[in-house]
């Protein structure tokens, strides 16, 4: 303010009395007409970028499962994982069209603030490293297999009690199937030598179809012990062999009602010494035109003949 009072700013002359937002949209016209990009207004933010769709990767980057994890694939195994042991999921990774199905999970997820992501079949058959993914996949908290003692420490050892041991066997896939087959005659153990590589996949649990959940694994010790404990606890162990040779008929051989039953590989069959060791020896007699049946098929003609047996039994 000067001496003579307030000093006031020249008014535009008629005529020039024009905003600044609409100088602006004229200079933006004149340069979009000169092929110029015309500028983004101050309170214009630049575009985010497209996130990256599924199948350009992203959930392919995904790391992989820890050792301690187990990715379960499968709708059947992840629906029985999940029910079975909800407090060992980690994170899941789902297809839109099972977003129905699994919509309880997807609310554990939630509540629990653990990752779910929708993604494309592509990405489930990466994750999974199978096509045959259904649509769901899940990373657990691998179970524990148990002590051989702390198995029997849960049967009632007045009860009749079916186990399985195999010995050599490797392929996942009837794994999975003999699983099954377990879990649907309700077999109280598998059992596993301590040196052998079988252990629970992704694999086995699909073709498990939920059969992993429900019946337990048992890691055997070192040595020779396992044949003796089991004699102890009442078992009677039955090695299955394809050659009829020295054994009986699965069909005509009595059954005791707690039977371990033990299996081979199919080409390698299983340790001498073990045979040796087991009370009765079995064969699955056929037609011959082939060797054998795999060992899922066997597993299940076994399990059917001893359930068989039970249910004459309490007649």
């Amino acid at each position: 303010m000067s001496r003579d009072g307030p000093v006031w700013p020249t008014l535009p002359r008629q005529g020039e009395r024009r905003d600044k937002r609409t100088r602006e949209r004229d200079r933006e016209r004149d340069r979009a007409g000169a092929g110029a990009e015309p500028p983004r207004a101050r309170s214009e933010r630049p575009p985010a970028p497209p996130s990256a769709a599924p199948g350009d990767g992203d959930a392919a980057r995904v790391r992989a499962p820890r050792r301690d994890e187990l990715r379960v694939f499968g709708l059947n195994a992840c629906l029985a994982a999940f029910a079975a042991r909800p407090q060992d999921l980690r994170k899941a990774y789902l297809a839109a069209s099972r977003m129905g199905a699994l919509r309880e999970l997807m609310a554990y997820c939630v509540a629990q603030r653990l990752g779910y992501r929708v993604v494309e079949d592509d990405d489930l058959a990466r994750l999974a490293g199978s096509q045959h993914h259904e649509g769901v996949v899940l990373d657990m908290r691998r179970p524990a297999e148990l002590a051989l003692e702390a198995l029997l420490a849960r049967l009632d050892p007045g009860a009749p009690a079916c186990l399985l041991w195999l010995d050599g066997v490797g392929n996942p896939h009837n794994f999975g199937a003999l699983l099954r087959s377990a879990a649907h005659f309700g077999v109280a153990g598998v059992l596993l030598p301590h040196d052998s590589p079988l252990a629970l996949s992704g694999a086995a649990c699909r073709v498990a179809e939920g059969g992993a959940e429900a019946v337990p694994l048992v890691r055997l010790g070192a040595g020779a012990a396992a044949v003796g404990v089991l004699q102890t606890a009442g078992f009677s162990l039955a090695a299955t062999l394809p050659q009829p040779e020295r054994t009986q008929s699965l069909f005509d051989a009595t059954l005791p009602a707690r039977t371990v039953f033990v299996l081979g590989a199919e080409r390698e069959g299983m340790r001498a010494e073990l045979i040796e060791r087991c009370d009765l020896r079995l064969t699955i007699p056929g037609s011959g035109r082939v060797e054998s049946l795999n060992i899922a098929s066997a597993v299940a003609a076994l399990l059917t003949t001893w359930t068989l047996r039970r249910s004459g039994e309490s007649r």
